[in-house]
């Protein structure tokens, strides 16, 4: 049963957000004095629940249409592994525990919990009316970098901002090519999505677009790391080399007359690129 709900939430995708999420806390700790292991423990508390909340919802809340997905109809809700009212009830118990945690992190994480709560439940509609789903996708994950810094600090920052911004627009950029895949299902099933509007050439084109946004707010989000905290950084920049050439090379391996190499795409090169930056930068802070 638990391994069930570890696929049913797509455990392995946590590593999209969960090195940007860790980076957030180490700018906080790097301002403060001593290493708080317990923060640490909460904050990652707060990333699983969060996560495997949203997660479930979209699986429970999509589970009539992945039905009709030839991509998704072996999913767990619709395959009959787990039972609807059962994933509803491990949506909620994941949200009342992340509240719970935010509580004995800051009154700030607490006030701001049910926010987003709201952002990233939210998004599992967006799909049903606008073609923007990607953007809010985005800002979903977007949340770790800046809530993490928060956690430690209580105070907003420019540079987990930026970082923030880095997510979102890394995100939404992969979940364009990723959403190519069910481009005339969605339109059969009157689902919004840029691929949907746009057709495969554009909405790669605005996926690439993105993505150059992602690179310039990465760069200068590193560049603010550089002056105020690292002022060698060797080790930060050959990480965002690597996350920028994981953009590119994502980009250069889809077109939209072949997409079998999405998955490729989407999993394995944006998970090298989050996981290798986010460990240099931190190691970076370490040595």
């Amino acid at each position: 049963m638990f391994r069930n709900y570890l696929s049913l939430v797509k455990f392995s995708h946590t590593i999209f957000a969960m090195p940007f999420a860790l980076i957030g806390y180490t700018l906080g700790e790097y301002q403060t004095p001593g290493i708080d292991y317990w923060m640490l423990v909460k904050v990652l508390l707060c990333m699983v629940f969060a996560r495997n909340a949203a997660m479930a919802y979209n699986r429970y809340l999509d589970r009539d249409i992945d039905a009709l997905n030839p991509r998704t109809n072996s999913r767990e809700i619709p395959a009959g592994i787990l039972r609807p009212g059962s994933v509803l009830f491990f949506v909620l118990v994941n949200c009342v525990f992340f509240i719970i945690t935010c509580f004995f992190i800051n009154w700030i994480c607490l006030f701001l919990s049910p926010v987003a709560l709201l952002v990233i439940l939210g998004y599992s509609y967006t799909k049903r009316f606008t073609s923007l789903c990607h953007f809010v996708l985005g800002l979903g994950l977007a949340l770790a970098p800046l809530g993490a810094y928060l956690a430690v600090t209580g105070r907003f920052a420019l540079i987990p901002v930026l970082l923030s911004v880095v997510v979102m627009t890394w995100v939404a950029g992969f979940d364009i090519i990723y959403s190519l895949q069910d481009d005339q299902f969605d339109k059969s099933q009157q689902l919004h999505s840029l691929p949907t509007i746009l057709g495969r050439k554009k909405a790669l084109y605005l996926s690439t677009m993105v993505h150059v946004v992602t690179a310039i707010t990465l760069c200068a989000a590193v560049y603010l790391i550089n002056m105020q905290y690292l002022p060698t950084g060797i080790l930060m920049y050959i990480g965002t080399g690597i996350f920028l050439s994981m953009l590119l090379y994502q980009h250069l391996i889809i077109t939209a007359e072949d997409l079998k190499r999405v998955n490729l795409a989407f999993m394995t090169t944006n998970g090298i690129a989050s996981v290798v930056f986010g460990s240099l930068v931190i190691l970076d802070f370490i040595l």
